[in-house]
């Protein structure tokens, strides 16, 4: 029964060792959002929408990368180590050329060996090609006057 306990015991242990966040381990990236909807934009034309990051540590930040899953999406970022208690912005651009809807991702890497994700999505609507279509009134009334 005593061997029992003791495993029981020495399990404990290990499980609550495990669970501890060490200074290596602790996320010190917050994001102000993890997501931004465009909502309807033309096609055709780019937006853009900056993320917010503080880092909640004790020592400086390093965003070692920034990458989008495609290449209509591009991120753009300071590769400077954020500060104890600073904020830094990532900009992310999309180019919207197809039309229909979206959701892309951009997954941020930092302190070389964690990651998050952010999401832009969004619906592209396919702008009227050339202008306005004539308006056949004014062409009768201009011939009116002359």
């Amino acid at each position: 029964m005593r061997r029992i306990l003791s495993l029981a015991v020495l399990l404990s242990a290990f499980v609550f060792a495990g669970a501890q966040n060490t200074p290596e381990t602790q996320d010190v990236l917050k994001l102000k959002e993890t997501e931004h909807d465009f909502g309807k934009i033309p096609q055709g034309k780019p937006v853009y929408y900056t993320f917010v990051i503080v880092n909640t540590g004790a020592t400086a930040l390093k965003l070692d990368n920034v990458q989008a899953s495609c290449g209509c999406t591009t991120p753009q970022w300071s590769r400077e180590p954020i500060e104890a208690g600073a904020t830094a912005e990532i900009k992310v651009g999309y180019n919207a050329a197809a039309e229909g809807n979206f959701e892309k991702y951009i997954t941020i890497t930092y302190n070389t060996n964690q990651s998050k994700q952010i999401k832009i999505k969004g619906t592209v609507w396919k702008a009227p090609e050339g202008s306005a279509p004539g308006n056949a009134s004014v062409q009768f009334l201009k011939k009116q006057t002359l």
